[in-house]
């Protein structure tokens, strides 16, 4: 167990659990890109889109409370698991919310 790991990746998985719930909970669309906003007009059934959206960042934040779990059993595969989930995690989020936002976009 190292302590400034579990210090420091605990309020990272908190924040990407609070990302998740905020996004859960919103009735205005919740965007993803930094600088960007979604408009009501753009989203077709938007409580579905933002309960997509927070799953999403929840599901993120497991890859965090994770390596949180292993870091107490076997620290050097908490560190392994946390940088492959990150690297993969951080190329699946914009896909993934492509897809999502494909999904619930209204079309014309």
């Amino acid at each position: 167990m190292n302590p400034v790991f579990i210090c420091i990746i605990i309020p990272v998985a908190v924040l990407f659990t609070a990302l998740g719930i905020y996004a859960w909970r919103r009735t205005e669309p919740m965007w993803f890109w930094s600088g960007t906003s979604v408009g009501a007009d753009e989203i077709s059934d938007i409580k579905a889109y933002n309960r997509a959206n927070g799953i999403m960042w929840i599901v993120f934040s497991m890859i965090f409370w994770i390596s949180i779990l292993l870091s107490l059993l076997q620290f050097r595969y908490a560190g392994l698991f946390m940088g492959i989930g990150v690297v993969v995690g951080g190329i699946c989020l914009p896909i993934v919310y492509t897809r999502i936002f494909d999904r619930y976009r209204v079309t014309k």
